[in-house]
């Protein structure tokens, strides 16, 4: 079989599954992109089993310590394997991401399942040229109704392959709703946002609705409306829900008619809205910023930072006495450390003196690798603004 001879300093020597470039020594064996190749350290000793691809900046990703194949019985006891993790965790497994990519030992395949029907992305090449295997897989441990490929992420270009976006397997559905812990949210597999919904958030809304209790609240980047519905629901006196795009207001407003939530909406970009609320004098008693993500890359980290420490800096002033500010990033690229400070800077900046009281993270069907930190991404606080000393 062919092989990877790693250089002694790399980052798979300290619980990292990525083999970058700058990381080999040598290849022997002449592999082909897509294929399993073995790793070895520089005396030859095997490091496990990994898909290859020269295209690519990771060039080898780790997925098996021992020698394996990527055949049907790997991908049919890997997703099941994955699954049963999601079952032990007492969620809702009829709504939920079943594999999470590296965090599942399947590096580059994503599986969300919404009810009957599952959505995949493969953003590796050795995973998509496996598609009909993961296909049967599936099948086999879910037995869906339909799989359909939502493959526009960009990260595939990376790894030579086209986007795209088809039926892998039965017919998928019209779009349709469904429910998570009283909360309504649409689902189309075929253009909703990312396989058709925010998943790691789950867990977040009601933690952050409870909070909400008779207070005036403000949720920006709204999107559907989960952090407004859980808000509203959890017996907020008024709530707004903010966001750029009119067409995802709509359909929180339709979300909102299937749970009870009730709350008006605002369509603006949130930092401009933002600006003249608070050059009108606007005040809330809690407000949410749950953004996209400001960066992608290592090289724009600086600018998503300012645009942290600005969200930070409006929500804080227009925070009344007592008022809590609810914040999440979802870019890895902005560390925990970078992200604090944003939110200590606003407050200095603002003259707010400001109290922890809730940490957030992404829900637990997006386990977190300790060797691997990009499987962490999603990280959140809640702070209470109060009296000055």
């Amino acid at each position: 079989m062919a092989a990877i001879f790693v250089n002694p300093r790399s980052r798979i020597f300290h619980g990292h599954d990525w083999v970058y470039a700058s990381d080999i020594k040598n290849v022997t064996g002449d592999p082909e992109p897509g294929s399993v190749l073995t790793l070895k350290d520089p005396k030859g000793k095997p490091l496990g089993s990994a898909i290859y691809n020269p295209k690519s900046q990771i060039v080898a990703r780790r997925f098996s310590f021992r020698a394996q194949d990527l055949d049907q019985d790997f991908f049919t006891r890997r997703i099941a394997r994955a699954f049963n993790h999601r079952e032990s965790l007492g969620i809702d497994t009829q709504l939920c991401r079943v594999v999470w990519s590296e965090s599942d030992g399947l590096p580059g395949l994503i599986v969300d399942r919404y009810g009957d029907h599952v959505v995949i992305q493969t953003l590796t090449l050795a995973m998509d040229l496996r598609t009909d295997l993961i296909v049967t897989a599936l099948c086999e441990v879910l037995n869906p109704k339909s799989i359909t490929a939502r493959n526009e992420a960009r990260v595939r270009l990376a790894e030579g392959m086209e986007l795209e976006k088809k039926t892998l397997f039965g017919e998928p559905p019209a779009p349709f709703m469904i429910e998570s812990n009283g909360l309504a949210f649409h689902i189309d597999v075929i253009e909703g946002q990312k396989t058709g919904l925010y998943l790691d958030q789950l867990s977040n809304y009601k933690l952050v609705g409870n909070l909400a209790k008779g207070r005036r609240v403000l949720d920006c980047f709204s999107n559907q409306g989960g952090f407004a519905q859980a808000c509203s629901l959890g017996g907020a006196a008024e709530v707004s829900a903010l966001d750029v795009s009119e067409p995802a207001l709509e359909q929180a407003k339709r979300n909102a008619e299937v749970s009870g939530a009730k709350f008006d909406t605002i369509a603006a970009n949130a930092f401009d809205w933002l600006k003249a609320a608070d050059m009108r004098g606007e005040k809330f008693d809690l407000i949410v910023l749950d953004p996209p993500t400001f960066t992608k890359t290592k090289g724009s980290v600086n600018d998503a930072l300012r645009g942290y420490k600005e969200i930070h800096l409006r929500a804080l002033k227009m925070l009344n006495v007592g008022g809590i500010m609810a914040t999440f990033t979802c870019s890895h690229h902005v560390s925990t450390g970078e992200f604090y400070r944003s939110i200590l800077d606003a407050a200095v900046d603002g003259k707010r003196t400001i109290r922890l009281v809730s940490r957030y993270e992404q829900r637990a069907d997006h386990p977190v690798i300790a060797g691997i930190p990009e499987t962490e991404y999603l990280r959140g606080y809640a702070y209470e603004a109060i009296a000055s000393w």
